[in-house]
């Protein structure tokens, strides 16, 4: 290298020098909390870790870039993760400096405190805004060094403790909700309601109330398992493949396939490919049903009933596979704790199976005979067409949506509403 060049060289490196604080604090060793203007007023720095993969990051980053251009006073730093590995060094040491978690994003830190999470504008937003604000405020009266930490008003965390899920922000309670909307949609399973059915008419004519509730609760039980352990399959697979965005396009075509058989099957039932028990499964099915009222030992109807369940299951699988599909996804694209995942597929299925044990118990309390009519089947069909068809596009179009309760709340009563539509304009044109 000649004079020049070596001149050329070490012009550049001062100037990155000089100027790569105000960008990035990738190689600084202690980040910057608090630092002065040159009319000695206080600024305050906000560090933005997010990944260009995330939802949540992608939402919140325009609004982190329109605090930076409302406050003079507010310095943004903006660390991308994915496509710029050196940031993630950064992340991990300055959450260490701060004892927060360094798993999830987005994260914004800020006057030596962290956040997690982004809902949306007017949630986490403008929760994050207020504590600026105050921080701000903080700055003007305390004059602090990089030492201080400015310590979050607790009225202004509104939060509860619930087990297992520790804290939980009240503005950011859309998860809980929307697992509740969508196992609630995903509870009217046509398969599972035409198979409980038939069981228990069958079970009227033993007369026996007791065993009715036993046989029904056993099997409503092991239902929810199996469905259970294929949520959780599902879950796991996403875990292991990770955020990419291919994935979330994968389900949401898949689970719009699926709604579209669905829906065709309320036109068309059975005619084509159908997502319903095969009617060469249905024999082998009823044949297990009626050998239950050939058996006296307890033990042995309970762990029949139970056999029974998970063969059913094994047919039913396929009925509503869009809905356990899409909230999987959804829960893999929030940075949760494992036995957090897991909490949200139990309170998944305990939503799923209520409908079926409240089936149960009125069978059993008036000894009915009730059977689903293939009318009614093919409605219930339409009805879960119709809310996995906008599940689905909501996954291909508007992922970061899927957070959010009030989407899940209107999907449903969208979907219920097209339905009620569709059947009144196909009766009478019948």
């Amino acid at each position: 290298m000649n004079l020049k060049q070596s001149i050329i060289t070490a012009l550049i490196a001062l100037v990155a020098l000089v100027s790569f604080p105000a960008h990035s604090t990738s190689q600084a060793n202690t980040p910057v909390w608090y630092s002065k203007d040159a009319n000695n007023q206080p600024v305050i720095h906000l560090y933005f870790f997010w990944s260009g993969k995330c939802p949540h990051c992608l939402e919140a980053e325009p609004f982190m870039w329109a605090l930076d251009e409302k406050y003079s006073w507010l310095r943004l730093h903006s660390l991308e993760l994915i496509e710029h590995p050196e940031n993630i060094e950064t992340f991990i040491r300055m959450a260490t400096i701060l004892g927060a978690d360094s798993k999830s994003v987005p994260t914004f830190m800020f006057c030596r405190n962290a956040m997690s999470g982004f809902d949306n504008r007017k949630t986490t937003g403008k929760q994050l805004e207020n504590y600026l604000n105050a921080c701000y405020q903080f700055a003007l009266e305390k004059n602090p060094d990089n030492e201080t930490e400015f310590i979050l008003d607790p009225n202004d965390l509104n939060t509860i403790h619930l087990p297992v899920l520790g804290d939980i922000d009240m503005d950011q309670f859309s998860l809980p909700m929307l697992t509740l909307f969508i196992a609630g949609m995903d509870a009217f399973n046509p398969c599972a309601f035409f198979v409980l059915l038939f069981l228990l008419s069958m079970m009227v004519h033993a007369q026996s109330r007791k065993k009715m509730l036993l046989i029904g609760a056993t099997f409503v039980f092991f239902s929810g398992a199996i469905y259970f352990l294929f949520m959780a399959a599902w879950l796991n697979l996403f875990i292991w493949m990770g955020e990419l965005r291919i994935i979330t396009l994968i389900a949401g075509v898949v689970t719009v396939l699926m709604a579209l058989i669905n829906i065709k099957d309320y036109f068309w039932f059975k005619k084509g490919i159908s997502l319903s028990i095969s009617d060469n499964a249905k024999p082998k099915l009823f044949d297990r049903m009626r050998n239950l009222l050939r058996v006296d030992s307890l033990a042995t109807v309970l762990f029949a009933t139970a056999v029974l369940a998970i063969v059913a299951n094994s047919y039913e699988l396929l009925c509503t596979a869009g809905f356990p599909m899409v909230y999987t996804r959804i829960l893999t694209l929030n940075a949760l704790p494992v036995e957090q995942y897991y909490f949200y597929l139990l309170f998944y299925n305990i939503v799923y199976v209520i409908p079926l044990f409240v089936i149960v118990v009125v069978f059993t309390a008036k000894l009915g005979s009730r059977k689903l009519s293939e009318r009614e089947g093919t409605i219930l069909k339409l009805l879960s067409g119709m809310m996995m068809l906008l599940l689905g596009s909501m996954l291909l179009f508007a992922p970061q949506l899927l957070n959010n309760a009030m989407a899940a709340a209107i999907i449903l009563m969208t979907a219920i509403v097209l339905t009620w539509l569709i059947v009144k304009v196909t009766n009478q044109k019948a």
